[in-house]
């Protein structure tokens, strides 16, 4: 960071993936009113997060990234987000076994309303209109009224982001995070008849749980069991939005993005000399960089001299997504970059993004078994190249959708219209997320395993 940059700097850079808006003069006074709105975080908190992040980069905690692929107005409900949380809960719980180490828990909630696209317009049995690019920027209907980009709705993403963010923190500290609680729900997924390879590992985990509870180790005597802390990311994707929330911090000196503890640069939007790594650059939060196939390693090289000059800890989170049979391809040539530049970072695997594909019923799909292969993938080259896998990014649902298939419960495409809800792309469901994170778990304690045997040697 750099005392010379200003929130606003973004401005003069190229823009891409951002809306042209038809009315300027209402534009700004949205601008106007969300720079008097309260941050809905705050600088102690993504501090705290970049520090448990830090931790990460060294193999001393494991990031578990989660939620849906685009927040919408219509189907916001407390239960909707209370699921999600409960699922994820679940599944840290899963991978804190299997890791040994803490597992950091970010939501893509409470400000993932922006999408990128990978066309300016669609046209739809000859009609051609501009793409669908969030709710907080226009509407999925496909009228011409509704793809006109309107800045009101900033404003009512600002309130809903609240909302979310008022219940995730009732929920971390009021008793819904119990880990006893938490390990119950767990069991009940094991219950499943095609769960025993499953059950084995909720079995030892409740065992542990219960000599602590035996020591005298339980919520009532030890806070930390009850209550979890819970951080909020998303694509900052809409640079008005980020501009108008984003606070300089009275303790540090330092710009803080007040629209949620971690931000990322997209695969679309991460050009070194554009608005959003010039924005992202400035904040003291932790960023993340999403990496796909076309990432070059020179452009590496310089995005992380650009967004983490201290080469602090915890500070950037590369997130890869190559897809299925092209991990081995591409990760290794970026770790070897970010190696030779002695850069610290956490490797995180988005196995969902490289991996959507049309179903012949017509739905965009993700197959299970290509997420699962993409992790399995990720972890071998890490094992390869002796460097660290520190975490995991999936977007997934506490709802019981039918959107990926396979899985445990066996998802077909011809079950993908039941309950195929998403207003963007396809999510894994509760029972495939809680699946895939035992199968997580797995890599990750066969990787301590394999650590510890080459040490005795």
């Amino acid at each position: 960071m750099t005392t010379t940059w200003h929130k606003s700097d973004w401005r003069a850079k190229p823009r891409v993936q951002m809306p042209d808006y038809t009315d300027p003069a209402a534009l700004a006074e949205v601008e106007a009113r969300l720079s008097h709105y309260p941050p809905l975080v705050f600088a102690g908190e993504a501090r705290r997060l970049k520090r448990e992040l830090g931790a990460a980069s060294r193999g001393e905690a494991f990031l578990l990234q989660g939620g849906d692929c685009a927040e919408s107005f219509e189907q916001f409900s407390a239960d909707a987000i209370r699921d999600t949380f409960k699922v994820m809960l679940q599944m840290a719980m899963v991978l804190t076994y299997g890791a040994k180490v803490p597992v950091v828990k970010v939501g893509r909630m409470a400000g993932q309303f922006a999408k990128p696209r990978s066309a300016p317009t669609e046209t739809v049995d000859g009609v051609e209109l501009p793409s669908y690019r969030g709710d907080i920027i226009n509407e999925l209907a496909f009228t011409e009224q509704a793809r006109i980009p309107d800045p009101n709705k900033m404003l009512q993403a600002y309130t809903q982001a609240a909302a979310t963010l008022n219940l995730l923190r009732a929920f971390s500290t009021g008793g819904f995070a119990d880990v006893h609680r938490v390990h119950s729900w767990t069991l009940g997924f094991t219950d499943d008849e095609k769960a025993a390879k499953y059950r084995e590992m909720a079995n030892r985990i409740q065992d542990t749980l219960d000599f602590m509870a035996a020591a005298g180790m339980t919520a009532e005597t030890q806070h930390e069991l009850g209550t979890v802390d819970f951080y909020t990311s998303h694509e900052a994707l809409l640079l008005e939005y980020e501009e108008a929330l984003t606070r300089l911090d009275s303790t540090s000196g330092n710009w803080l993005a007040g629209s949620g503890h971690m931000i990322w640069i997209g695969d679309r939007t991460r050009q070194p000399d554009g608005a959003h790594v010039e924005f992202a650059r400035g904040v003291l939060n932790p960023i993340g960089l999403k990496c796909g196939p076309s990432m070059e390693t020179d452009d590496l090289k310089r995005l992380m001299a650009t967004l983490n000059p201290e080469n602090e800890a915890g500070r950037l989170t590369l997130i890869a997504r190559f897809g299925a049979g092209k991990v081995g391809d591409h990760l290794p040539r970026l770790i070897r970059a970010v190696e030779q530049e002695g850069a610290k970072v956490v490797w995180v695997c988005d196995a969902m993004h490289g991996n959507t594909i049309k179903s012949a019923t017509g739905y965009k799909t993700r197959p299970f078994d290509s997420v699962l292969r993409e992790v399995q993938e990720f972890f071998a080259v890490h094992r390869a190249e002796g460097t660290i896998p520190g975490g995991v990014h999936f977007e997934m649902t506490g709802q019981d959708v039918t959107e990926c298939t396979g899985g445990m419960r066996a998802v077909s495409e011809e079950n993908l219209s039941d309950r195929y809800h998403t207003a963007c792309d396809p999510r894994l469901n509760a029972s495939q997320s809680l699946e895939l994170a035992f199968l997580v778990a797995e890599e990750l304690s066969n990787l301590r395993e394999s650590r510890q045997t080459a040490q005795a040697v």
